[in-house]
């Protein structure tokens, strides 16, 4: 049997580079290498393409320049071997990518380019989900609750008499909570909106909600879609910044992960009928997490989307699909099933 190539395509440019790298990790131990035929393709954090034997910590030492080529008929990658360029076709590629260039659309436009299927989110909801503000209008339009917001630019002020704290200030198109602040008065406010501007030009001000953080992995095309067990985190102090820990591995130090969540049933249940709503109503396709708040009172808050969320050992989304039954493998062959179905 002819196995299907896969580029897996990891790394990137992005303050989430070495998350991607321990995403990669994973999926490298844990795809069915009977069934596919992994290409690895790492992205070095100032943009260079190189096709390595496998993602660890020290990929870059041996490897092979290598692109993905927009060509149609090149179908695949090009790689440099004796000062001559090598093509390789390609039938599907798994971007683990975090964050900017990787999950903001556009890898997603080189892929259509390229003609190659691709997992994940297409552009258009790729670079919705990325920036918040426009994640929130849309699904606020669409009945949803959303925290209220500003937006800012880089440099402006905000309308501090419209805010009401505590607050959170962070870069509207970027993850992992790197530059998000909780702001409790307004002489916090300036050192949080610089923090937010070294990631992003775009900044988002936004009311903290009271209530639990839960989330919602869903899978899937179109209406034909798969949820995880609802999880749920809870905070001894702090926000939830597990990526930016030392040894994130070994547990978060001020967060306590919990899956599935401890909330009724019934609860756990609105919340996955409210992630697949969002999932849909912003064209999510092939996967996303979907972030909530569910406040005492029952009513279910949308923090944020991540259309290509984590897949290292600690990382949530496989956890909430585990817990519903699929394993890492099963997951893997299931989304570069989805991909090659477009």
């Amino acid at each position: 049997m002819n196995r299907i190539k896969v580029a897996i395509i990891f790394g990137g440019c992005s303050e989430e580079h070495d998350v991607s790298v321990k995403s990669a990790i994973e999926i490298a131990a844990n795809i069915d290498t009977e069934k596919f035929d992994p290409h690895y393709i790492g992205i070095t954090k100032n943009g260079v393409w190189k096709l390595c034997k496998k993602p660890c910590t020290e990929w870059e030492a041996d490897s092979l320049p290598a692109i993905l080529s927009p060509d149609r008929k090149t179908h695949g990658l090009l790689v440099m071997k004796e000062s001559e360029y090598e093509t390789r076709r390609i039938d599907v590629a798994f971007p683990v990518l975090h964050g900017k260039c990787g999950e903001d659309g556009a890898i997603q436009g080189l892929f259509v380019l390229s003609g190659i299927p691709y997992v994940g989110c297409d552009i258009q909801s790729s670079a919705v989900c990325m920036d918040k503000s426009l994640a929130y209008i849309l699904t606020k339009n669409a009945g949803i609750a959303v925290p209220e917001f500003q937006m800012i630019d880089k440099g402006d002020k905000p309308e501090a008499g419209a805010l009401t704290y505590p607050v959170f200030v962070k870069p509207a198109r970027s993850g992992s909570s790197f530059g998000v602040t909780k702001v409790n008065g307004t002489e916090e406010l300036n050192a949080a909106i610089e923090a937010a501007g070294q990631y992003d030009g775009k900044i988002l001000i936004e009311q903290a909600i009271s209530g639990c953080e839960v989330g919602c992995a869903v899978m899937g095309n179109e209406d034909d879609l798969i949820v995880g067990e609802v999880d749920q985190i809870r905070l001894s102090h702090g926000i939830f910044r597990i990526h930016q820990e030392n040894e994130p591995e070994k547990g978060s130090e001020n967060a306590m992960i919990t899956v599935p969540a401890d909330i009724p049933v019934e609860e756990r249940n609105r919340v996955q009928e409210t992630a697949k709503k969002v999932y849909r109503v912003l064209g999510c396709r092939g996967l996303a997490r979907v972030d909530l708040f569910l406040q005492e009172d029952g009513g279910i808050v949308l923090n944020e989307v991540n259309t290509l969320p984590g897949f290292t050992s600690y990382s949530r989304y496989p956890r909430m699909v585990a817990a519903a039954g699929i394993t890492l493998p099963a997951l893997i062959d299931s989304l570069i099933t989805l991909a090659l179905k477009r």
